[in-house]
């Protein structure tokens, strides 16, 4: 096994990089300043790199979307300037610009449901590439009730908003930025890794193969109450990156609202989020029927894209709970279940999914910029695509060419240890049972390594 470099620290100083590299000193002197009560422009900084391996496995058999057998690595790297101006009164206008680099796991991102790195989406080689990951305005309309604090963070100013209020964001940005948050599992950058632990697993929501769209997220708040609805751009075909902007055909919508309590005197939230898009995607049903009539003579995922020729629908419906449990402690759990006829749009491979966990401060033993977690998930397929593997089907990022169907149990477990302000260095574990959902294969340990500073 050898571990080498991403090749952006050592590539050549091209005019996008210099534009990080100034902009990341000028970001620091703004951002270590100290703040005002209400920001105007707002600058701030992120890198992180991940790597990642796994010792050899067992197998019965390997297909052509399976995870290799033996021992390999990956790494991921990332470096973003997010910056911001507020235009007018309660207004924010954000731009973001990423430079990425990355190689997954057996080359093409196969092989698992519930994957084991975050920012791997964004990655596109050993090569850098550069690109524009957000531009949004931002716009709220305060409504009384008692104002919050809000402290400066990254596309956040810091300043004062009402409790309640409505605000309306339009851009490009991410679904997750709105949808779908909780405290305590949220960020790969800084929190747990997997996939099923930043979001649910089976919320296919419109995005770009980099997991960013165009479109709009309106919220209401309301005392204890929130309601969001969004509508946002999905990709030209199934987690390609070219983005379809015919919003009047092909979406996806969601809507989601949430409600803050007490228990025992600790505070939490649940949230329950609908989501439904529209696209020219292949039915599993369809794509098995094709399978049949025309056994041997395809490669790859050639039966979804052969009767890929209408327009469908897909739907999902989540629960979203974060609980304080005590000063140091936070709990999580998210569950979705999907309609499951229709292949992956632009996010995993999984149908239905459920993660819970616990996150725990390092105040608890003294260390309080450190933090820990630990985090249990399954994932499981729809009996259309079950059926489909079954026979020998091969998607984008699973099949094997055969199924003996377990559900993909994944544990999940890391430590934050903070090294200085604003720089951590997080070892992390996962022991993944049924990758693929094939009980023929694994178990697989996967050890990592995650460096992130942020400004």
């Amino acid at each position: 096994m050898r571990f080498s470099l991403p090749a952006s620290l050592c590539a050549p100083l091209t005019p996008m990089r210099l534009v990080f590299l100034l902009g990341g000193l000028v970001m620091s002197s703004w951002c270590l300043a100290e703040t005002t009560d209400e920001e105007n422009l707002s600058a701030h900084a992120q890198t992180t790199f991940n790597w990642q391996t796994h010792p050899g496995y067992s197998a019965a058999y390997t297909g052509p979307n399976s995870m290799i057998t033996g021992a390999e690595s990956m790494y991921t790297f990332s470096a973003t300037a997010m910056l911001g101006i507020r235009p007018w009164a309660n207004g924010e206008f954000f731009y973001n610009a990423e430079m990425v680099e990355g190689v997954p796991f057996s080359t093409n991102l196969v092989g698992l449901g519930g994957y084991t790195n975050g920012e791997i989406t964004r990655a596109g080689g050993s090569s850098p590439s550069e690109y524009r990951q957000r531009l949004f305005l931002r716009q709220t309309w305060n409504n009384g009730g008692g104002s919050d604090r809000v402290e400066a963070e990254a596309n956040q100013f810091a300043g004062f908003i009402d409790k309640n209020r409505f605000v309306l964001t339009v851009g490009n940005f991410s679904t997750l930025d709105v949808f779908d948050p909780n405290t305590y599992a949220k960020d790969p950058r800084t929190q747990f890794m997997n996939w099923g632990n930043w979001t649910y697993a089976a919320y296919d929501y419109a995005a770009d193969a980099r997991g960013f769209g165009w479109g709009f997220a309106a919220e209401w708040y309301r005392d204890d109450w929130a309601l969001r609805f969004g509508r946002m751009t999905g990709p030209q075909e199934p987690n390609v990156l070219p983005t379809d902007f015919a919003l009047d055909k092909h979406y996806g919508d969601q809507i989601e609202i949430e409600h803050a309590h007490t228990l025992f005197a600790r505070p939490g939230k649940v949230r329950v989020l609908g989501y439904h898009n529209r696209a020219m995607l292949a039915s599993f049903n369809d794509a098995l029927n094709w399978l049949k009539a025309n056994p041997g003579q395809y490669t790859g995922p050639d039966a979804l894209v052969a009767v890929r020729n209408t327009e469908r629908d897909k739907y999902g419906v989540g629960i979203n709970i974060e609980q304080e449990v005590n000063d140091n402690t936070g709990f999580f759990l998210r569950a979705m279940v999907t309609d499951g006829h229709t292949e992956t749009y632009a996010f995993t491979e999984v149908d239905d999914s459920v993660s819970t966990g616990l996150a725990l401060n390092g105040k608890l033993w003294q260390r309080s910029e450190d933090s820990a977690g630990v985090s249990l998930m399954q994932n499981y397929l729809s009996d259309d695509r079950r059926r489909f593997l079954e026979a020998g089907g091969i998607s984008y990022f699973i099949g094997d060419g055969a199924l003996n169907y377990r559900p993909e149990t994944i544990f999940e477990s890391y430590y934050s240890l903070n090294l200085f302000k604003g720089g951590w260095l997080t070892p992390d574990y996962q022991f993944i049972m049924n990758p693929a959902y094939n009980a023929d294969r694994g178990p697989i340990h996967v050890f990592a390594f995650r460096f992130h500073a942020e400004l």
